[in-house]
């Protein structure tokens, strides 16, 4: 990689009128703020269609993108919806977060207005959509029928038929719904149809999109009910383990993520064809892609189905290079990141360098007085991307108060910020800049940072708190917020630690 910079900040969390961070203009622009700051990545998290507790490492497809991205005012010039369906679209609540209730009911109604006006020339489009998306079909077929059982999981759905995914009852509900249907596949080609426009212009400006993809996906998904014989189930459907972590930074008794583990034989007997699919779908959206909890591949935590607390697990062993080797075949210029935080042992990180991957860096997990840890920038690998905080930590202002006296302390006299007032916050906050400066300094090829950080935010604009199932995925930045990020100081940063790109 060339040495660069960039920006954390999911698609929902933009500014706008709609209740939610869309492609729309606003995209655009900050792009166009980035790029006036020196920037050259926009990381952005999973475009899954959020899940249980509203996060988008929980959706009900790990293909499908989310509908409440689509941009209302592109469907007006589509003449899909009319003048008062737009204004009814937009949301007079408050601008610094996603009401998901209100938006699950506006948008649906909304997608719906439109799907009732689309042409013979989208209804073309959307067919022909469908025969370049194989996973389409199935998606469309799960949430038709999950619509007709009241939202029931598909464990739960009464036809055995269905539940078994058998060829003759998808077929029958295929013809006897298919307005219902293709409802679906025509919301699915509006997303990916509006993602291209908007990543085009994106790219025009200069930067470069970096997607994310969870390792794993949800019980209740279109992936597991079409692929059963890919996840470690028992023929009755029950799971006979499940994800999750050890104690970590995060939880102290670790975390219970409760997806289904995947049975890495029975994909190695698949030359792992539904991986290489999942990695051409991401590869077809974003410039680069980071895997989430990359360690999985080279080991997994495994927690019995039937316990309740995730330290009752252990270590099994994954696909490892088995897997990427394939991955080098398909994909011999694959742009990935590997993101390994957590617990980390010889293996990983063998497994890791084999990959050629750049790995990860987290400066607020540097900060304990009694270590040196990998993650204190003098440590950082050239191959490597760094980061002041990622999607799941605190900010780095909300850090700074919440942090012990010694950590604390420690941090500020590691910044050479001793002296200044970390309190204080906004764009110029002290505490912030030196933070970032010893991120950009380092040795690390890419450093990244979330928004917040950019613009002096406390814990009130945190993302998610692991171990912790509501409140979390709601933050978004006002124009306001947006407009006071210090663009000169931050395109003076990258000039200085020679993070300018052409």
């Amino acid at each position: 990689m060339a040495r660069a910079s960039g920006v954390l900040l999911h698609i929902s969390s933009l500014p706008g009128p709609f209740g939610t961070g869309c492609f729309g203009d606003e995209a655009a622009a900050f792009a166009g703020q980035l790029r006036s700051a020196g920037f050259s990545y926009w990381q952005v998290l999973p475009f899954s269609h959020p899940g249980m507790g509203d996060s988008p490492y929980q959706s009900y497809s790990a293909f499908a993108g989310n509908a409440y991205f689509i941009d209302p005012r592109q469907l007006r010039e589509e003449n899909l919806i009319s003048d008062s369906d737009l204004e009814e679209a937009k949301y007079s609540g408050p601008v610094d977060k996603v009401d998901f209730p209100w938006i699950r009911q506006n948008r649906n109604l909304l997608l719906r207005k439109a799907y009732l006006n689309i042409s013979d020339e989208i209804i073309k489009e959307t067919e022909l959509f469908c025969l370049v998306s194989p996973w389409l079909d199935d998606v469309a077929l799960y949430e038709t029928i999950r619509s007709l059982e009241d939202g029931k999981s598909w464990w739960e759905w009464e036809n055995p038929k269905l539940r078994m995914h058998e060829a003759e009852a998808i077929d029958e509900i295929r013809t006897k719904y298919h307005s219902e249907y293709f409802y679906y596949c025509f919301v699915q080609y509006e997303f990916f149809r509006q993602w291209a426009r908007t990543k085009e212009r994106i790219n025009k400006i200069g930067i470069s999109i970096i997607g994310d993809i969870p390792i794993y996906v949800s019980a209740d998904s279109a992936d597991v009910w079409s692929n059963n014989h890919l996840f470690q189930m028992k023929p009755d459907h029950v799971f006979s383990c499940i994800a999750g972590v050890p104690p970590d930074y995060f939880c102290v008794d670790g975390q219970l993520w409760g997806n289904p583990l995947y049975d890495w034989d029975e994909h190695a007997k698949e030359g792992y064809t539904w991986w290489m699919q999942r990695l051409a779908a991401n590869f077809m959206l974003f410039d680069k892609i980071r895997i989430d909890h990359f360690r999985g591949f080279c080991s997994y935590w495994s927690v019995d189905a039937h316990e309740s607390i995730a330290q009752n697990g252990r270590w099994e062993k994954g696909p490892g290079m088995d897997l990427f080797r394939k991955v080098a075949q398909i994909f011999p210029n694959s742009q990935i990141i590997a993101e390994d935080l957590g617990e980390i042992d010889d293996a990983v990180r063998e497994f890791l360098a084999e990959t050629g991957f750049p790995g990860m860096h987290v400066l607020q997990f540097g900060f304990d007085p009694n270590a040196d840890s990998t993650h204190l920038p003098h440590n950082y690998k050239k191959n490597s991307v760094a980061y002041t905080g990622t999607h799941d930590n605190n900010t780095m202002l909300g850090w700074l108060y919440e942090a012990s006296p010694d950590g604390r302390n420690f941090a500020l006299q590691y910044c050479n910020a001793l002296d200044i007032d970390w309190k204080q916050g906004g764009s110029a906050s002290l505490s912030c800049r030196a933070m970032l400066r010893q991120v950009w300094q380092s040795h690390a090829d890419l450093v990244m940072a979330p928004i917040q950080d950019l613009v002096g935010y406390g814990k009130d604009a945190r993302m998610n708190t692991p171990g912790t199932p509501t409140g979390n995925w709601v933050f978004r930045i006002s124009k306001e917020g947006m407009e006071s990020m210090d663009t000169n100081w931050l395109w003076e940063l990258n000039s200085l630690y020679r993070r300018l790109t052409d």
